[in-house]
């Protein structure tokens, strides 16, 4: 039979013959109880062998006799009988010099360790056969070839007995000789294990390169880089030609050397592993890492090692690119999109040489269009704003200044409901003591009110911004939420600031900001406040605010309506000055815990008052006579006239020139005035200063002994009046009202000389009542409208 395996056969005829005629003498060499073995029968014994395979060249020589390679593993399979008792040590091989000398003796003489027997397997169930494994050792460098014959023992003492027939022999030869030198082997390995790694690191080093990449490289990189690039770009562009040569040239020098390693070490599992362990370090692992990181720079030094294998292997590797250019189409470069960019940015952000602040405004400018001014907008309730019905006295404006805002909302009855834009440099021309109403200013300038969406994206707002209309945008919505119809629900505000702020990531902060951020409600430190204080003239304001439409309708009120304040005696203008002064106009907060609590009370009976009260707004509950009968009023009612006009004591002399060195009334009033000057007697406004260098000519008369008396007598009210809810009213004073009719006088009367004693003589009494000019309610209609009008009547 053939065997089974291994190299090549010689002879495999005549081994099927002699085989045949051993199993047709079986019978008869069992029956002669084993001429080949002695003992037992029970023992068993090794009839025959024949070869079974090899991990090297083996087979059967011409002559019929099994040859084997040196340094390899040989399978032969032996027939016998009750194999299954036999041990490998009963098996041995014995050198010999020639077949001939085979049939001399059948004793084993000396047993060789150039064969050694390992052991026996795959015996049959009938134990008639099994698998020897025997080891070859390599020749002498002067031997070729050697013979073997083999030899068998019955026990484990018993003697050896050596085979006399052919199929006993086994012959050693020498391994085939190489093709090449070893030396030229080696170093042919070694380039191949070069070249590998130059295919596969150019295979991810170059692939790895987009063309877009190498694109920009030769516009911003270094000079190296852009040489490198110049070199590279032209092969990368053919991307499935250069692809396919790499792969080819890798798949060709792999195999190569594997070859060669198996020609070397002579074992294909040595060579397998071999090879695999050397392309795995040497070809891939180190290469690619290598390429991995310098990729442009080995491309570019290589680059006439890859074109010379592009054009070795362009008969096969040009048609299947063209076929996968084909199938595929052109290569899908690399585009980066905005997510992808900003995630590039921050994920490379240790690496390059851009600082933080840069990458937040590259990272706000492209996350621009996916943000909307609902995510940046400052809440309504967070927004500073002004009712449309708002005065413009020094309070407000302060306030508007402390806010640090340039634009502001106006909103009339509730915040959400915004009619008009108040800009700051508005107020350029507004004098805070004309307390202008902000309908007025408004309406002046009239600025649009820019709506937008909630949804409005950034880029969008910033182009709207950029067209010059509005700076400040109202954010809205339609809610459509429950029933009825749908409406608009203004959400908060955004400026322009706000988009800038969200493109470099980063608040920016004026001397004039309260807040660093307007969503997180941070405040700044208070050395950033300012105090507006120093510019309020203390003299001249009113505690309690009321609107020029009152203080308008109080004054008319006043001079049509109450003799004590007719033209006739006090001039308008003095009116209206007396009317702006501090504590004229005052309030009452009502307490509905105690409610007859002594500040509630505006006049107590039996008790003394010398003042006059005008109620604005607010009731009163008045009680008077002896039945303390009471009775409630509301506005325009007025008491307490008798307090200004109740006669003082006069003096028994004529009232004339004051001896001395009084050369003037006003000397001569201060001289018998209360030692506590009042306010209206240290105002400008009221002490008409630029005539008081007057002199008195004549001495006064009716009234004006009032004004000279030092001594005034008290009036004590019968009445009580008591505050019903909150209360303004206009207070004045008996001092106020005579030093109003002072000024009057004096502003009525013709200049006095210096050097003389002359005073007006016209009875003020028998004085005509003077007209009521136009020129006050022009003043208070021109300064309600924010603009001063020079003349020469509005200086006293």
């Amino acid at each position: 039979m053939a065997p089974a395996g291994g190299g090549g056969r010689r002879g495999g005829g005549p081994a099927r013959g002699r085989l045949l005629l051993a199993a047709l003498v079986l019978p008869v060499l069992l029956w002669t109880r084993g001429a080949r073995g002695q003992g037992d029968p029970q023992r068993g014994a090794v009839l025959g062998m024949r070869l079974a395979s090899c991990n090297k060249a083996c087979g059967m020589n011409p002559d019929g006799i099994i040859f084997v390679s040196e340094g390899s593993t040989v399978n032969l399979r032996l027939y016998g009988h009750r194999l299954g008792s036999i041990a490998s040590n009963l098996i041995s091989f014995t050198e010999v010099d020639n077949s001939e000398a085979l049939h001399n003796s059948t004793h084993c003489s000396e047993l060789t360790k150039d064969l050694v027997v390992q052991q026996l397997v795959n015996v049959s169930r009938g134990n008639t056969s099994g698998m020897l494994v025997v080891l070859t050792k390599f020749l002498r460098r002067s031997e070729n070839m050697k013979l073997y014959a083999l030899c068998t023992r019955a026990g484990v003492d018993g003697p050896w007995q050596r085979w006399t027939d052919k199929d006993s022999l086994l012959v050693m030869v020498e391994e085939e000789g190489r093709f090449l030198p070893l030396w030229l082997h080696i170093l042919l390995i070694l380039v191949l294990l070069v070249l590998s790694g130059i295919f596969s690191g150019l295979n991810l080093g170059l692939m790895a390169l987009d063309p877009m990449e190498l694109r920009i490289v030769q516009n911003c990189g270094t000079e190296k880089e852009r040489r490198y690039a110049r070199k590279i770009e032209p092969i990368r562009r053919k991307g499935n030609y250069l692809l396919c040569s790499l792969l080819l040239g890798n798949v060709l020098v792999n195999t190569s050397l594997t070859i060669l390693l198996d020609n070397l070490i002579g074992s294909g599992l040595m060579a397998v592993a071999s090879s695999t362990i050397g392309i795995v370090i040497f070809g891939e692992i180190v290469p690619q890492a290598l390429c991995s990181r310098h990729g442009l720079a080995v491309g570019a030094n290589t680059i006439v090692l890859t074109k010379f294998f592009m054009l070795l292997t362009f008969p096969l590797s040009y048609p299947v690119s063209r076929l996968l250019d084909f199938v595929l189409g052109q290569e899908i470069r690399t585009v980066y999109n905005r997510e992808k960019l900003m995630e590039m940015l921050k994920v490379t952000e240790p690496y390059n040489d851009l600082v933080k602040e840069e990458l937040n405004m590259i990272q706000g400018a492209l996350e621009l269009r996916t943000k909307t001014v609902e995510d940046i907008m400052t809440q309504l309730h967070d927004c500073f704003m002004i009712r449309h019905d708002a005065v413009l006295d020094f309070n407000t404006m302060s306030e508007i200044m402390e806010s640090g805002y340039t634009r502001i909302p106006v909103f009339e009855d509730e915040q959400s409901n915004i009619v008009d834009i108040l800009y700051v440099k508005d107020l350029a021309f507004v004098d805070p003591d004309d307390c202008t109403p902000l309908k007025t200013i408004t309406r002046f300038y009239n600025h649009p009110v820019h709506f937008v969406f909630h949804d409005t994206k950034l880029d969008a707002m910033l182009e709207e911004f950029k067209k010059g209309k509005s700076h400040l945008a109202i954010v809205q919505k339609v809610n459509n939420e429950g029933e009825g119809d749908p409406f608009y629900e203004v959400l908060g505000l955004v400026t322009l600031e706000d988009v800038i702020e969200e493109i470099i990531k980063s608040e920016i902060l004026d001397e004039s900001d309260m807040y660093t951020d307007n969503r997180s409600r941070k405040r700044v430190s208070e050395k950033n406040k300012r105090d507006f204080s120093a510019f309020k003239d203390a003299d001249n304001e009113l505690k309690v605010k009321i609107s020029p439409q009152l203080l308008l309708a109080a004054h008319r009120f006043l001079a049509t309506e109450v003799p004590q304040f007719s033209p006739s005696l006090i001039s308008e203008k003095i009116l209206l000055r007396l009317l702006k002064y501090p504590d004229v106009i005052q309030e009452v907060k009502f307490d509905d815990h105690n409610k007859h609590y002594a500040r509630h009370y505006l006049y107590t009976r039996n008790k003394p008052a010398d003042y006059f009260v005008l109620i604005l707004q607010g009731k009163v509950e008045v009680e008077a006579g002896k039945e303390n009968m009471k009775f409630e009023t509301g506005a325009f009612s007025y008491y307490g006239t008798m307090a200004l006009s109740s006669s003082p004591a006069v003096p028994s002399t004529q009232v004339g020139c004051p001896p001395g060195k009084r050369n003037s009334l006003l000397s001569w009033l201060s001289d018998r005035s209360p030692s506590h000057p009042s306010p209206l007697s240290r105002s400008a406004s009221l002490s008409y200063p630029d005539r008081v260098d007057l002199s008195s000519a004549a001495p006064l008369a009716g009234s004006s002994n009032q004004l000279g008396s030092s001594v005034l007598g008290q009036y004590v009210s019968d009445f009580s009046v008591r505050a019903l809810t909150d209360l303004q009213y206009i207070k004045i004073t008996r001092q106020q009202y005579q030093n109003g009719l002072l000024a009057s006088r004096m502003e009525n009367c013709p200049q006095f000389p210096l050097d003389g004693c002359t005073i007006c003589t016209e009875n003020l009494a028998e004085k005509p009542e003077l007209p009521v000019v136009d020129e006050t309610t022009t003043l208070l209609n021109e300064r309600n409208a924010s603009l001063r009008r020079a003349s020469p009547e509005s200086a006293i």
